[in-house]
């Protein structure tokens, strides 16, 4: 209210008084202003979503640092003298060993001081004080809302800095061997997983849904496996850091956390290989959710790989388990799959130019339903080309084509992606 004719109170008391009042009145309504800012500051920075223990985290440091500033500013303590809420020190720590930009982290605290001097903006309209009053609310809770935040800011800038380097000293050496237990089911034998610690160790976020990728390289040794594992996270969109390990020299293996995105596409993916590393393969799995999914999208990029390595300078640069998970069954006896290859298509499984044109053509064409219009569209060829292909292809193999269409369809696939690996020399 307006101060009356009868009010002796200076303009600075009634300032403080007004304050005072105001962070009363939040103090009484914390929870609602932590659930405001915590839903602004996970809406607005995507690196501190996605993770629930994380974004329970970030809550608490929140909430930490409301009450804290709430108080200050009853009680007209400096920032300097007020202790920092612990929680705010290991939100910053968790930050840190996730790989979390530092600079995401200091957003939060801009865009949660803005959001909180929106609050104690609303209480002072409520009150309804003189323009010179109002003013000088104004000015002090900027003032001493910004004290604070520039100082916590540098505390916790502080604490990520340290954490971030005695964490990267130690990571490497312990999540080498924490993967490899994981992945192996050692780690679960010595009782319930401690699935928090893990990750903290790792780095990385298990609970999520990863995509597992194997890279290596075609020339002995794998040059910047970090940089092309980050190439690749950005063009899968990655909201957060993958986690990679090196298995030896030439070989690397890494999780993306893709969220609710898509399996890549392999030809994309090898476009990104390409630009940053000839030389470099690389084989993925399926996505898969949690520490189940963890293990398996790596099974099978190991499996794919499996592919590649078999089909050698023939392979492509990226091969997707998606696309050879059949195909890999068979590189375990490469005898026993060749002869069958052979006992399966006949003639057709010649190692020769005419006889791969022959093979493509059938294999699109099968897979085109049996439908020559759709097989001529794929292969840019005319349909009675596609006709012609597929009937020379019949007599190579010698018996009909529905005779074990579906054994053909396998093989045509094993030829596609296994090579001369699996075909008769000429």
């Amino acid at each position: 209210m307006p101060p009356s004719s009868t009010d002796l109170r200076s303009a600075p008391e009634r300032v403080g008084e007004c304050v005072v009042s105001i962070a009363a009145r939040l103090g009484a309504q914390v929870v609602e202003v932590t659930m405001d800012l915590r839903h602004v500051l996970s809406t607005e920075i995507s690196e501190l979503d996605g993770d629930p223990r994380i974004v329970e985290l970030l809550g608490a440091s929140i909430e930490g640092n409301v009450a804290t500033i709430l108080h200050m500013l009853q009680h007209d303590i400096p920032a300097e003298h007020v202790e920092p809420p612990s929680a705010a020190f290991e939100y910053a720590r968790r930050l840190a060993q996730r790989g979390v930009p530092v600079n995401a982290l200091l957003r939060a605290y801009r865009l949660g001081h803005d959001r909180l001097l929106a609050w104690t903006f609303e209480e002072l309209d409520r009150r309804d004080e003189d323009p010179a009053t109002a003013l000088g609310v104004v000015r002090r809770m900027v003032a001493d809302t910004f004290g604070y935040v520039d100082w916590i800011s540098q505390q916790v800038a502080e604490v990520y800095e340290e954490e971030r380097e005695r964490w990267l000293a130690n990571r490497n050496t312990l999540r080498a061997g924490r993967i490899r237990a994981l992945l192996d089911g050692t780690l679960d034998g010595t009782g319930p997983l401690d699935v928090d610690a893990l990750e903290g160790v790792l780095g990385y976020a298990l609970r999520g849904r990863h995509l597992a990728v194997v890279a290596w390289s075609t020339e002995g040794e794998l040059a910047g496996p970090e940089r092309l594992v980050g190439a690749l996270a950005e063009q899968v969109g990655c909201r957060t850091r993958p986690l990679s390990v090196a298995y030896d020299h030439a070989t690397a293996w890494a999780w993306l956390p893709v969220g609710r995105s898509a399996p890549p596409d392999p030809a994309a993916v090898g476009a990104v290989v390409r630009e940053l590393d000839p030389s470099a393969r690389l084989a993925f799995g399926d996505p898969g959710a949690g520490i189940a999914g963890f293990r398996a999208s790596h099974r099978q990029a190991v499996r794919a790989q499996s592919v590649a390595l078999v089909a050698g300078a023939e392979a492509d640069v990226a091969t997707a388990f998606a696309d050879v998970g059949a195909v890999s069954l068979l590189c375990g006896d490469l005898e026993a799959a060749r002869s069958w290859v052979a006992d399966t298509l006949g003639g057709l499984a010649l190692d020769d130019p005419q006889h791969a044109r022959l093979r493509e053509t059938l294999r699109v064409f099968l897979t085109s339903g049996g439908s020559y219009t759709t097989a001529a569209e794929r292969l840019t060829m005319h349909k009675n080309s596609v006709k012609y292909r597929v009937g020379r292809a019949e007599q190579e193999r010698g018996r009909p084509l529905a005779d074990g269409r579906l054994d053909v369809e396998l093989a045509l696939l094993a030829t596609r992606w296994l090579g001369r690996a699996v075909l008769t020399p000429p």
